[in-house]
């Protein structure tokens, strides 16, 4: 289901959409945590992220392994390929996770503050802000880390 599309991997169909739904999800979590007086303009959107992004790297790396079992079953990877394409797999699923633990904790956040934006203790406003702004850098760090893996796969010489 996830492998081909008209003759084209799915995967590279889907890719884009993580590569924009991921860093949206970190710019409005770390937002939606460090600013409370914009909570209420921006809650629906960090809300709407949160689970449009995890199930966007959940798709993009479903596929990403279709076409990764495709591609060594078919004997059209190097070992040297093969070195940089397990490398980007494990990019992939480490994205997946941390993009996951960003669209939950921010989804909690959003649960917690939708009636009133400031029901937080304020003591605890910037803990939780951190903990966000730590899994956005994260999720951003190893986004980069896997689509430049994959485009040196891609485009490299292996």
């Amino acid at each position: 289901m996830l492998d081909q599309v008209n003759g084209l991997p799915v995967h590279i169909l889907v890719l884009h959409a993580a590569v924009i739904f991921v860093p949206l999800l970190g710019l409005g979590a770390v937002v939606y945590g460090f600013v409370p007086a914009w909570r209420p303009k921006i809650g629906w959107a960090v809300a709407l992220l949160a689970v449009v992004a995890p199930v966007a790297a959940l798709i993009t790396k479903l596929s990403g392994t279709e076409f990764y079992n495709r591609l060594l079953s078919e004997e059209r990877v190097s070992p040297a390929g093969k070195v940089i394409l397990d490398g980007h797999m494990q990019n992939g699923t480490t994205t997946l996770w941390l993009t996951l633990a960003l669209g939950v904790l921010s989804l909690i956040l959003v649960v917690l503050t939708t009636r009133n934006p400031r029901a937080l203790p304020k003591i605890a406003d910037l803990p939780w802000a951190v903990v966000l702004l730590a899994l956005a850098a994260a999720s951003a760090y190893y986004l980069f880390e896997t689509g430049d893996s994959g485009a040196t796969a891609v485009w490299g010489t292996y």
